[in-house]
């Protein structure tokens, strides 16, 4: 029996761009309203943001995108693949957001969880995250159509 590589940190790489896309679909991630090759083309244009996939011997089987934009951090796109979930790695992720958060000089983040999604907040309650009395409004200003 062969021992399983351990999965490796990277940052996103235009060759991943197809096995992430995959991966968000497999996780339920994607909307019809938000085109996700959009997404990446915008993350991939923020210079001081984070996009990080995880990689099992070279596969993509995770990935996050972390913001800041000088007063609160964001994490949109945590992802695992489904036949990886619950074993760590989310967290192993979320704390490498974190990490890098810290270093930009984040005091605090702020993310977004869809309603009736309570695996996912199980999973953030565990890691120290809890509901804030807020209400998040959005406005699209540019369709993905």
């Amino acid at each position: 029996m062969s021992e399983q590589a351990e999965p490796v940190i990277a940052p996103f790489e235009e060759g991943h761009r197809k096995e992430v896309i995959s991966l968000w679909q497999s996780c339920g991630l994607t909307r019809a309203w938000n085109d996700p090759d959009k997404d990446i083309d915008r993350k991939l244009s923020d210079p001081q943001g984070g996009f990080f996939v995880l990689l099992q011997a070279d596969k993509v089987i995770g990935s996050v995108m972390a913001g800041y934009d000088g007063h609160r951090g964001a994490i949109y796109y945590l992802s695992i693949d489904p036949e990886h979930q619950s074993s760590g790695l989310g967290r192993l992720l979320m704390e490498h957001c974190e990490e890098f958060l810290i270093g930009l000089g984040c005091p605090k983040i702020n993310l977004f969880v869809r309603q009736g999604n309570e695996a996912v907040m199980k999973f953030y309650d565990g890691l120290g995250y809890a509901p804030e009395k807020a209400v998040a409004l959005g406005k699209r200003l540019i369709p993905d159509d």
